[in-house]
């Protein structure tokens, strides 16, 4: 039984991170297809930036105070799938905006939703998040293969159908999940959830996890065309990218068999990241980038599962999901706020900008050593 339910959960993490792979890169190619310009473009791709503040601490609360996690994960894919689908259908910058926005409020929820799910289910199981969670890195690479096959085969305009596609194969996957068997006798509260936001341990690995996510801001707006303007291949920044997923795979692949805490997995994930940054402000030289884009597996392998690990042990079966939303919207402030400063930093600085990156990293590993005093006070 715990066999087949990581098999059911490690193919909907590859469904969702496939739907993941061809949405994130040619959403904006369709959004031009349709005759919007730069920006409203940006005006359109921040949308789900704002959205994920607002929807899913609502979603991943509700899926809490119900009790139903399953039935809101299916729920939200059918949204998210019907969001795209209609999506399909609008033109107009004020109509495509709209559908966006809803859209990207069921999508972004359901990330939350499944970690959850995936923590209640496998913890019960005495099975490990990150031997399924890879599953979710490896498919990411296979979608945005996949997409760029299609991105040469399919008119511009017709981009959106692998999108509504590859939500609707999510939502026959999330239908094939096991349900769970809770032990929690009584479903969380409204001031359940705000008593656990307020607690100081929470509060400095939210803070210290959205802090090293976003210092990888400038690594995903700008590292391609940095590295293109040094005249590096489509090809070969196609590999350095799949490098570090790679390097992430590997990470949560031998999760399992590291005895060290959430703090300490921050730590090293702020460690990694700082060195990465530093390394590519000074302009490396091309033979090194591969070895720096396994940094990729501490910068954010390392930093996703301290806060996971961080999650299994210190909150309540009734508040799972209400944490992952939380957690969700932290990191959501932090990328948003940084993917902005990023753009002004790399329009005045180059890739001297990664130097602000690695302070952004520094400061999240100060953050993570507070995190792991107060995650020993709490016995995590």
């Amino acid at each position: 039984m715990a066999d087949r339910f990581a098999l059911r959960l490690g193919l909907f993490f590859a469904g969702l991170f496939i739907a993941l792979g061809v949405q994130m890169p040619f959403l904006p190619v369709w959004l031009a297809a349709k005759g919007l310009d730069a920006s409203a473009i940006g005006t359109v791709l921040a949308a789900p930036m704002v959205v994920r503040i607002f929807a899913v601490p609502l979603v991943t609360g509700t899926a809490d105070r119900t009790g139903a996690l399953r039935g809101v994960l299916i729920m939200t894919a059918a949204a998210a799938t019907a969001g795209y689908t209609l999506l399909g259908f609008a033109s107009g910058f004020w109509p495509i905006l709209v559908v966006v926005a809803f859209a990207s409020a069921a999508m972004t929820a359901l990330f939350p939703l499944s970690d959850a799910y995936a923590l209640k289910g496998l913890v019960a199981r005495g099975l490990h998040y990150g031997s399924v969670r890879l599953w979710g890195s490896g498919a990411f690479i296979v979608g945005s293969f996949a997409a760029g096959l299609l991105a040469d085969r399919l008119p511009s305009s017709d981009l959106i159908w692998p999108m509504a596609i590859g939500f609707c194969g999510v939502l026959v996957l999330a239908t094939w999940l096991d349900p769970l068997h809770s032990t929690t006798k009584a479903p969380a509260s409204r001031a359940d959830g705000q008593a656990f936001l307020r607690s100081p341990a929470f509060l400095a690995i939210a803070a210290a996890a959205s802090l090293i996510q976003a210092s990888h801001a400038v690594y995903y707006g700008f590292s391609t065309l940095d590295w293109s303007a040094a005249g590096l291949s489509g090809r070969a920044i196609g590999a350095l990218w799949a490098i570090g997923v790679v390097a992430e795979i590997v990470l949560f692949a031998v999760s399992a068999r590291l005895s060290v805490g959430p703090g300490m997995l921050l730590s090293l994930g702020a460690a990694g990241a700082v060195a990465r940054w530093v390394a590519l402000a000074l302009n490396p030289p091309v033979l090194l980038l591969p070895a720096l884009q396994c940094l990729h597996g501490l910068s954010f392998g390392a930093t996703h599962m301290g806060a996971v690990q961080f999650l299994v042990r210190t909150v309540p079966d009734r508040l799972t999901a209400t944490a992952q939303g939380y957690l969700s919207v932290a990191t959501g402030i932090g990328m948003a706020t940084f993917t902005g400063l990023a753009g002004v930093l790399y329009g005045a600085y180059g890739a001297r900008a990664y130097a602000a990156m690695a302070l952004t990293a520094l400061a999240g590993g100060i953050l993570a050593l507070i995190a792991r005093r107060l995650s020993r006070d709490t016995g995590a």
